[in-house]
């Protein structure tokens, strides 16, 4: 009777064990998914030093065949990042992927997958989807902190995003958190989109939800920070490389605003520090968005004829609450010039999203031509909550919408194509609901 060869079984399973450990050594953070169209979707991913990346993906009804995209050599100057396009999709498909470095597959414990975006129209009803959504998020670091309590808590926030299955999460800005160390340098810079991007809680979410964002001060520079800020072309470069957005700026100018649709809503990301005027200096011209993307916007918004016109920017549009930096106390008039464009051009459908503040409220505002705006606050994800909102600091608050702890908000579109519907869910860290609220086909909020 043959023997068992225990030791060389004992080798085998430990050199498959050393190598599949040695691939995952070379990962930094992801894979994540960034835009998914119908015929492309963006794949992610950082390794820890120099390496070659692909990803391998098929249908997940026909495993069979299998497509690869081009490889990436990932370097130094971008952090190591890399960004792969997965070009032999089709529309309406779940696709199953997976993440090769230097030729060997990284084993995860989680799903990897991906729905491209249905060809519905002239077709269907457009499909239902969900978007996550939220604002400031602080990943401790412990030598690079401020002394005393830390900042940043309750990260298994990201874990009950990713239980919600959202299609899509869009990041509102402060989504990391430069610091004194960061903000100067290049290698400041990337090593704090690095360290944020690392956190191991965030990683399942990253995987299987697409991903889009903006930036607000704490992911461009300094606390405040706007278009003088110095060194903006090393945060736009350290942007670009760790989102996978469509586009990054408007017309040729640099910054992070885009434009996306999914299913039948146009999503419009906005730049509030590239352009912007310094918030002291009276005699600038006053300006949050600056005449190039100001222009487009207002052109691009009159242009569309989706349901729900999304509109992400970092700081609040409609809260009449005087304080920090929020559009009515630092730049009225132009805050004004776009509610008077929305009422001038009887544009419906608005909602704007916004973040920064450190709690989580609804604003509504009823124009002159009967149509309802809306701006949607959700902040923060991790980061300090703010103590010092009041009942009666925002006159355009809905009432009992009022949140101060870490959250996030759910957005859910559905109904027929001339009966869309959204519901907004407000969800703490904990996975409970603590409000809820739907906007009806007339552009009026559900009694």
């Amino acid at each position: 009777m043959m023997r068992p060869c225990f030791p060389l079984l004992f080798t085998l399973v430990l050199f498959g064990y050393q190598s599949v450990m040695a691939q995952n050594e070379l990962l930094q953070s992801g894979p994540m998914l960034g835009y998914v169209d119908m015929k492309e979707a963006l794949l992610w991913t950082q390794t820890t030093r120099a390496a070659t990346v692909e990803f391998v993906y098929w249908d997940k009804n026909n495993p069979s065949e299998k497509y690869a995209t081009d490889p990436v050599r990932t370097e130094k100057n971008t952090g190591y990042t890399a960004k792969c396009i997965a070009d032999r999709v089709e529309p309406g498909r779940q696709y199953v992927y997976e993440l090769r470095i230097n030729g060997k597959p990284v084993k995860l414990s989680y799903p990897t997958e991906f729905k491209t975006q249905p060809l519905w129209e002239w077709r269907t009803d457009p499909p239902n989807f969900s978007l996550a959504t939220g604002s400031c998020a602080y990943v401790n670091e412990t030598e690079y902190d401020r002394p005393g309590k830390p900042y940043g808590s309750n990260y298994r926030i990201f874990s009950t995003i990713a239980a919600q299955k959202p299609d899509l999460m869009l990041w509102l800005g402060d989504n990391t958190y430069l610091r004194e160390p960061d903000w100067t340098t290049r290698t400041g810079v990337f090593h704090r989109f690095t360290h944020s991007r690392s956190l191991p809680e965030l990683q399942p979410l990253l995987a299987s939800t697409q991903h889009y964002a903006i930036w607000d001060d704490h992911d461009f520079g300094p606390n405040d920070s706007d278009g003088s800020w110095i060194h903006k072309d090393i945060s736009w470069e350290a942007f670009r490389a760790f989102w996978g957005n469509p586009t990054f700026g408007v017309n040729g100018q640099k910054g992070c605003t885009t434009w996306f649709q999914y299913a039948d809503v146009d999503f419009f990301l906005l730049d509030n520090r590239t352009f912007r005027t310094p918030n002291d200096c009276e005699s600038c011209p006053r300006t949050m968005l600056g005449r190039e993307q100001l222009d487009w916007f207002k052109a691009a918004l009159a242009a569309s004829t989706a349901p729900f016109k999304v509109v992400a920017i970092g700081g609040q549009v409609l809260s009449t609450q005087k304080l920090n930096e929020r559009y009515i106390n630092l730049f009225p008039a132009e805050r004004d010039s776009i509610l008077a464009h929305i009422e001038r051009e009887d544009i419906k459908g608005v909602i704007f999203l916004t973040g920064d503040v450190h709690l989580t409220e609804f604003s509504a505002l009823k124009n002159a031509r009967g149509n309802w705006v809306y701006d949607l606050t959700t902040s923060p994800l991790t980061s300090g909550v703010n103590t010092y909102g009041k009942p009666d600091d925002n006159a355009l608050r809905v009432d009992g919408t009022l949140v101060m702890e870490h959250n996030f908000s759910i957005l859910n579109f559905s109904g027929p194509r001339k009966e869309r519907r959204l519901e907004i869910k407000v969800v703490n860290a904990e996975g409970k609901e603590l409000w809820k609220k739907t906007i009806l086909p007339n552009g009026a909020l559900e009694e």
